[in-house]
């Protein structure tokens, strides 16, 4: 029998069928607490092979920036400025899917044109939206412009503000250390904090899972 450790890691080597298997990540938010049992299990399973049918039908991404591509702190210079760390791993896994075609958002309530600039300029990201304060407006801009239906968006936050769009995509994802609300509402929990790879670890099952993740 399994340690509750190993099932909340991923179930060890329960799997979905299939040609590509995935590594152990986190699992789905409803999925935590259960006690250990056969029964449990079999609920387990269901529902990972569930969020495995919903990253085969991802088209496109969408990320939330504080708390998700950063660590959520900020450093205030004595000018007055803000200061973000991001993960360069999150980065690359960004243009790789860009690369492969999925179209990327990026949707911030903050007006950083540093930031601005790293996506838009640096990973080449023309879905940028900024100053945002009702998300889910600019999430329905973003399935407008590039003609991606919900239920083929995967979505990545980890505040109360990103629940609307969660509510209202094929795969409503979060970092590891989310507010509690967020995890409730989520398909997969990534077992990674913001800002520390939980993008990569998103992005690289969902491409490893249709086949489009880069091979050297």
């Amino acid at each position: 029998m399994e340690s509750q450790q190993q099932v909340n890691q991923g179930l060890g080597q329960i799997v979905p069928a299939g040609p590509i298997p995935l590594p152990p990540a986190g699992i789905p938010s409803v999925t935590g607490g259960m006690e250990i049992g056969v029964g449990n299990e079999l609920t387990v399973k269901f529902e990972l092979e569930h969020v495995f049918d919903k990253m085969k039908a991802v088209r496109a991404f969408v990320f939330d920036v504080d708390g998700v591509l950063t660590n959520n702190d900020l450093l205030i210079t004595e000018a007055g400025e803000y200061l973000r760390t991001m993960n360069v791993r999150d980065g690359q896994a960004l243009i790789w899917a860009r690369e492969a075609g999925y179209p990327i958002g990026i949707i911030t309530g903050g007006n950083s044109e540093g930031v601005k600039k790293r996506f838009t300029q640096h990973l080449g990201i023309s879905e940028y939206y900024s100053g945002v304060k009702d998300k889910a407006v600019a999430f329905q801009s973003f399935m407008q412009r590039t003609s991606i239906q919900f239920t083929e968006i995967c979505y990545m936050g980890d505040d109360l503000p990103d629940i609307s769009p969660m509510r209202n995509c094929a795969l409503a994802c979060c970092p590891s250390d989310a507010v509690p609300e967020v995890m409730a509402a989520c398909d997969y929990i990534s077992p990674i904090k913001g800002g520390a790879g939980c993008v990569r670890d998103v992005i690289e099952k969902v491409m490893k899972l249709q086949g489009k993740w880069p091979k050297y």
